[in-house]
């Protein structure tokens, strides 16, 4: 059986992962959905002490406390930064990489470089709340049209760190361009800022899925989304 560590994206927690994670555990498998530093329910650091290295080391300390391997690992959104980090720390651990319509980070990028004109703004409005910034799309463009499912959400929203997002990451461990990918394209609506990946991602020969939901597939489409996760424990 495999183990699965579902890293979520910006601006929510662990609790993203809730509707996906047990039909993971269902078909016999290990899952974490660990939250990282200053995010959902850990809003403990001033925010001066939250880097994309604060939530890279979030997962590889807890991958070294479980003592995992061969890790399935899945970032969404914004953490496909984060576990492309890992990857490159210790690609020994990893057997899969998942990026859920996901940033994928070239060698010396951060995620400001593939969104210049939000992150601009975003940096702008941080300098006047102490370094964080709230969520920038509505729940509609983000997918989300059941009403329940959107007070739920803004409910559980927290703001995010936004030196994480100016961080750039070092693409270059010869091991960790050896760990099997696929990328996971969320078409309907699309957000947008993932398409340039997606097509790489291609290019590139990894696995390729796409699913027609938005940008939330844990909470629109969770059944398919953890059909698509499920493909990975068969090939790793």
């Amino acid at each position: 059986m495999a183990t699965y560590m579902l890293i979520h994206g910006g601006f929510v927690g662990g609790w993203i992962w809730d509707p996906v994670a047990p039909r993971l555990e269902a078909a016999g498998h290990t899952v974490y959905a660990p939250t990282l530093t200053g995010l959902g329910e850990r809003t403990e650091l001033p925010c001066a002490h939250i880097m994309l290295d604060t939530h890279a080391q979030d997962a590889i300390d807890l991958i070294n406390r479980e003592r995992l391997s061969n890790i399935i690992l899945v970032g969404h959104s914004y953490s496909g930064m984060v576990i492309t980090a890992v990857a490159e720390r210790t690609p020994e651990r990893i057997g899969h990489l998942i990026y859920l319509d996901a940033f994928v980070p070239e060698d010396g990028h951060a995620l400001a470089d593939y969104m210049p004109a939000v992150a601009e703004e975003l940096t702008r409005v941080a300098a006047d709340r102490g370094g964080w910034v709230p969520m920038p799309f509505s729940p509609e463009s983000l997918g989300l049209t059941n009403e329940a499912d959107i007070q739920r959400f803004l409910s559980r929203v927290v703001d995010h760190p936004i030196q994480t997002a100016l961080d750039r990451v070092e693409v270059r461990n010869p091991a960790a361009a050896k760990i099997p990918r696929t990328f996971i394209y969320c078409t309907s609506p699309a957000l947008g800022f993932f398409d340039e990946a997606a097509a790489r991602a291609r290019q590139c020969g990894w696995r390729y899925r796409e699913l027609a939901t938005g940008h939330l597939p844990q909470i629109t489409a969770p059944a398919e989304t953890a059909r698509l996760l499920l493909e990975a424990a068969t090939s790793t």
